[in-house]
Order: structure tokens, then C-alpha cells, then sequence
């Protein structure tokens, strides 16, 4: 099997678990190939892999069964830049607290990994955004996992973010910012701005204001095949948008709209794997915290 891996830097008890999967990967005689900035990391803790294919977004791999992410949701949503249209299969192994994404825990390599090897998994295929500009950004990598944001940039004082649905006005959004979430990012950043928990299999969108003015402005979900496009004012002619972790900062020269990406990120989803369990965990409910 021929397994790209991509992590972020690790250090302490980390370096076991990522000595352990490298380990364990030698045991199944896997064929690695591994991201420039992982293989960075590696080399500063004396860890030589032999015969491994080094990518990156300049030179990406041609084809991969599988890629590992070591790290945590965040290192899952990079890795996503990395594989784009080819759809490799994640199976991201969290080095640290419980991911949303990243839910193979550090106890449970071993059995996961048999799990992987023996083909005993199914796919969990997550909506992607697209973004659409007049200017090139990012890279031309325009989509993202969890989420797009517009926010204000180096002032206290707010923007305003007229919004449209399939070309017809819905609202102007006196705020410090937007956030337009896929289902799968409807944990992270919309969540944090009191948007609602959507299923990841829900065909939609969620649009979350950041601290908006009138508190009357709230989340709506709208339909994936929508087309959201935007206008941006405000005091300064400098804003911040993102997608994801990845940010650019724009004018109002420059034009920008959301639809559904024609791909998905394909997720790995082992038999104990539960998106309930991931919540209930995440978020403790039916935990007592009054003690």
C-alpha cells in the first residue's frame, strides 16, 4: 500500500507515537511519501526514512491509497491542500486532544492501522467550499474544508457585508466579519460565533455574522447548490478573508462569491469510528460539570 504522510512538529511523548506509526507502517511494508514540511521535521529529530518520496504543493505526488495526517484537525484541514482533486482517502491520527477530523487516538494506532491494512473501512465524503475571484489567491488552491471568512482588518471599527443568494439580496452584515461554513466546519469557527451544530452529511451551508452590530443578524443554512456572493465597505479598503487556516488580504476592487467545490475530502471512517460519540466527547454532553 503506498501511504503519504503529512504532521506537524511533535515533540516529548509525540515522538513515540510518531516513531510508533513509523513503525508500524515499516511492519505492513508500505510505501511512503512524505510532505516537504514533515519531512523538515523529521530530519531535525534524526528520524531517516529510506527510499521515501518527498511532495509538495510545487512538486505533489502523483497518486497515494491513503494519507496519514499526524497532528490534529488542523494538520487534517493542510493536508487537504496537499491531495486537492486527487480525493486520497484521510485517516488523520490525533497526537493530541480529540479532533473533530483527526479521531484515531494515540491508543488506538495499532488496531486502526490493522483495520486500514485489512480494507475493513468505509468512506466519509465531506462537502468542500470554492471560492470564485476576479484576482488569483491562494495559490489557485481556492477551497477549503471548514469554512471561508471575511473579516475586518486593522481597525476597531466594523465592516459591512452585503450578501446574495443566486444574485438576490439577503443582507447587509454590520459585523466584525462572516463566516460561510461547510457542515463539516460547522464545529469550528461558525460554532465558536453561536452557529448551529449541521450533520456533515446535510447539503447545505451555514452563514454565521462575528460580532455583528444588530443582534437581531442571525445564522441562516442555506442550500449547497447556492451561490453566496459578497460586497465589502468599510472604513478601511483592506480586509482579511480566509479559507481555512489560510489567509489573504483583499480590496474591494476585488469580487468573490461561494459555491460547492466539484470535489469532496474523503475521510477514512473505521467500524468504532462514531460522529455522536466524537460530539457527546467533544462538546461533554450529559456530563455534570457542577463539581
Amino acid at each position: 500500500m503506498k501511504i503519504a504522510i503529512h504532521g506537524k512538529e511533535f515533540s516529548g511523548d509525540n515522538e513515540q507515537v510518531v516513531r510508533k506509526v513509523l513503525e508500524k507502517l515499516k511492519q505492513k511494508e508500505a510505501t511512503l511519501l512524505i510532505s516537504d514540511k514533515f519531512q523538515g521535521i523529521l530530519t531535525s529529530k534524526e528520524i531517516i526514512l529510506e527510499n521515501a518520496q518527498v511532495f509538495s504543493h510545487e512538486k505533489p505526488y502523483t497518486q497515494a491509497d491513503v494519507m496519514i495526517t499526524l497532528g490534529g484537525d488542523g494538520t487534517l484541514l493542510d493536508a487537504v491542500t496537499y491531495i486537492g482533486e486527487k480525493q486520497t482517502p484521510i485517516l488523520g491520527v490525533n497526537t493530541g486532544r480529540l479532533g473533530f477530523l483527526a479521531t484515531t487516538s494515540k491508543d488506538a494506532i495499532g488496531t486502526a492501522f490493522d483495520q486500514l491494512f485489512e480494507g475493513n473501512y468505509s468512506f466519509d465524503d465531506r462537502t468542500m467550499i470554492c471560492l470564485k475571484t476576479n484576482k488569483p489567491l491562494f495559490n489557485n488552491k481556492t477551497f477549503a474544508l471548514n469554512d471561508f471568512t471575511i473579516l475586518k482588518k486593522d481597525s476597531s471599527s466594523m465592516i459591512v457585508v452585503r450578501t446574495y443568494i443566486n444574485g438576490e439580496f439577503l443582507n447587509a452584515y454590520w459585523a466584525d466579519g462572516l463566516i460561510v461554513s461547510t457542515p463539516t466546519g460547522s464545529t469550528g469557527y461558525s460554532l465558536s460565533c453561536g452557529g448551529p451544530l449541521v450533520l456533515p452529511q446535510s447539503k447545505n451551508f451555514v452563514l454565521t455574522p462575528v460580532s455583528p452590530h444588530n443582534l437581531t443578524a442571525r445564522p441562516i443554512v442555506v442550500d449547497d447548490d447556492s451561490e453566496i456572493s459578497f460586497t465589502i465597505e468599510g472604513r478601511n479598503d483592506s480586509f482579511l478573508i480566509s479559507l481555512d487556516s489560510r489567509v489573504e488580504s483583499i480590496d474591494s476592487s476585488v469580487k468573490l462569491s461561494i459555491v460547492k467545490e466539484q470535489f469532496s475530502a474523503r475521510l477514512i471512517k473505521l467500524p468504532f469510528d462514531n460522529y455522536f460519540d466524537t460530539l457527546r466527547q467533544k462538546l461533554n454532553w450529559g456530563v455534570d460539570v457542577r463539581n
